[in-house]
């Protein structure tokens, strides 16, 4: 009796137990994988591929059956790991498998070459994607408010003289010099001129005439005078100039256009049922308030 009353006994009785329940509720995942492995003629070749690839020889004798057995050793434990079901439920596994199915996807997803219509087609729909910036090629001479009581009343009396001077004009002899700025700039976007000297300078610019010494324009670093050479307008690009791109992104969008609907079909074999647990559902974003209380518009 004093036997049965031992707080051991009890604790391997329950293990034992809980053992046996194991095993009767699991039976298919204690398996004995067993069976034939074949290392075939194709796979040693690829194997001694690979290690040639890595180390750029071909593997000696022993280096190529330690690859050997290196595969039969995880082709062992990768059928042992699954007869023991420790493929099931591994977040990491399934997403690797979810992973090269959508590859196998994208491979039978495939698109065909597209027609020089399509492309237009693409480009007429979708023209925001391949629109090209204006370009200006243009001389500025920076005035720094700094050395000047009156910097427009300089920058006008320097403008005058510019444009007199005309083609034998040097600016680069003229007004302050400031070590970020090239006196001159060649076929250069809307967008790098901002970037430069700022947005207000750009729009500046670009509203200019070509020709004559113009300004002062006002841009982060102070005044400017500037003279536009040449300006390209912006629009959108013809085929002929952004074939590749158009090629690119009709491509991109094809392929997942096939792959979603490839997704739809391989769904509908299933019957999908969805239980949601019980308690507070998540709240609506349309009856989200803001921090006075009020509705969100």
């Amino acid at each position: 009796m004093r036997l049965l009353r031992e707080p051991l006994l009890h604790f391997l009785l329950l293990g034992a137990l809980l053992f046996v329940l194991d095993a009767w509720l699991r039976p298919a995942q204690v398996a004995d994988a067993g069976g034939e492995i074949l290392v075939s003629e194709g796979r040693v070749r690829n194997l001694a591929q690979g290690f040639r690839r890595t180390w750029q020889r071909p593997p000696t004798r022993a280096e190529l059956d330690g690859l050997v057995e290196d595969h039969i050793r995880e082709e062992v434990l990768y059928r042992e790991a699954v007869a023991l079901g420790l493929d099931q439920d591994d977040t990491v596994i399934r997403r690797r498998l979810r992973q090269k199915m959508e590859f196998i996807s994208d491979d039978a997803a495939a698109p065909e070459t597209p027609s020089d219509q399509e492309l237009r087609d693409w480009l007429s729909a979708h023209p925001d994607d391949f629109r090209i910036e204006p370009r200006a090629t243009f001389e500025q001479v920076f005035l720094d408010p700094r050395r000047y009581g009156d910097v427009q009343a300089a920058a006008e009396q320097l403008r005058a003289r510019l444009n007199a001077d005309g083609a034998s004009a040097d600016p680069a002899g003229e007004g302050d010099g400031l070590l970020l700025l090239e006196p001159r700039y060649a076929e250069v976007s809307q967008a790098e001129v901002a970037r430069l000297f700022g947005t207000q300078f750009a729009e500046g610019l670009f509203e200019q005439p070509p020709g004559p010494w113009v300004g002062p324009i006002e841009s982060g670093y102070g005044a400017h005078l500037v003279r536009l050479e040449s300006k390209t307008p912006g629009g959108v690009a013809e085929l002929e100039d952004v074939r590749p791109l158009v090629e690119r992104k009709w491509a991109n969008a094809r392929r997942k256009e096939l792959a979603e609907a490839l997704y739809a079909r391989l769904r509908s074999k299933y019957q999908v049922t969805v239980r949601m647990p019980e308690g507070p559902r998540p709240p609506d974003p349309g009856s989200l308030t803001d921090a006075a209380g009020g509705r969100d518009p």
